[in-house]
């Protein structure tokens, strides 16, 4: 699948973070004529139920619902990936072969340790793709020094302070079954595995409470939050409204 310019580049730790933070967010910039692209850092090969290898299948569903153009996995490790120089560089390579104008990232803390671990490795990685002295190699597509113009940590299970709130109601339905397309991981009365704190149909009624929250606080029905680690700039105050 050919990597190309986008306008939003999302990263998750494991193939279903991505939809379970910014699924609804990511259809509207896409029915709104965006670019955007997708990118894994593991598998998800510890996870209790199903399998790195079958992951991955769902994670090429998910992609096809969510229409983006391209989604990759970088094969860290799950549960043991560190914030080395090498996992830098292979997030460096994807900023810089699809020249993103905002970055979309995990949660900065939460209840999984490889979500905050992987937002720091990912917000470094956003900074220093727009150092030219550091040499990247990817595939043949051009290098060039890249620096996001924004960074956003979307919220996952721990619940956090939004700084930003996108209305997402006419796209919860086409969200939620994105996220059904990870069959392994969630509420699934055929599936035989071990329950999780995920696959109990509880959690899906939590993701709906959750969009429903942060809905409220813009006088939406659903909503998706964001947080930024920096002030957000606006030409005009009414820019708001």
């Amino acid at each position: 699948m050919k990597i190309g310019k986008v306008d939003v580049l999302a990263l998750g730790v494991h193939p279903d973070d991505i939809e379970l933070g910014a699924g609804g967010t990511l259809l509207k910039l896409r029915a709104s004529g965006k670019r955007i692209g997708l990118c894994d850092l593991t598998m998800g090969e510890l996870g209790t139920r199903g399998s790195g290898k079958l992951r991955f299948v769902e994670s090429e569903n998910a992609r096809k619902l969510l229409d983006a153009d391209f989604r990759v996995n970088l094969k860290m490790a799950d549960g043991f990936f560190e914030l080395s120089r090498e996992n830098k560089v292979k997030i460096v390579e994807i900023i810089r072969a699809c020249k993103p104008d905002v970055v979309l990232c995990n949660a900065i803390s939460d209840r999984h340790p490889d979500h905050g671990r992987g937002a720091e490795l990912q917000k470094v990685a956003c900074f220093l793709s727009g150092l030219r002295r550091i040499e990247t190699n990817f595939e043949g597509i051009d290098q060039t020094g890249w620096r996001p113009k924004m960074v956003l940590h979307y919220i996952q299970d721990y619940y956090v302070k939004p700084d930003i709130i996108v209305d997402v109601t006419d796209f919860w339905e086409k969200r939620m079954e994105s996220i059904l397309a990870y069959s392994s991981q969630f509420y699934n009365p055929k599936n035989n595995e071990p329950e999780t704190a995920i696959s109990s149909k509880e959690f899906l009624d939590n993701q709906a409470g959750r969009g429903l929250q942060m809905g409220r606080y813009i006088n939406a029905k659903y909503g998706e939050g964001f947080v930024s680690e920096r002030p957000i700039g606006i030409e005009l105050i009414t820019d708001l409204l």
